[in-house]
């Protein structure tokens, strides 16, 4: 973006995306247990991405939300280890 100075706590080799409509409102229409992953969430998702990743992830584990959450996590950490800026976390 032209003229946008990047903070250095933002800094990241990921692409960013813009997207369109009104993310409030589709952020308030997520199931509560998937707000409550967001909220400590390392990525800022987007509703309709962390929407298509979690119901994906609850088909795969037969409806069970903990699963699901698990496996959210473990999507992100793999995004997370590809920026070039990544600080190595563990594993639990």
């Amino acid at each position: 973006m032209r003229g946008y100075r990047q903070k250095k706590n933002a800094r990241t080799s990921l692409k960013r995306r813009v997207r369109k409509g009104d993310s409030m409102v589709d952020y308030d229409q997520l199931p509560a247990e998937l707000r409550s992953w967001l909220m400590h969430a390392a990525l800022p998702w987007s509703p309709r991405s962390v929407l298509k990743s979690w119901q994906k992830s609850l088909q795969a584990n037969n409806g069970n939300a903990e699963a699901a959450k698990q496996n959210l996590t473990h999507i992100e950490r793999k995004i997370l280890k590809r920026d070039k800026f990544h600080i190595p976390i563990e594993d639990p």
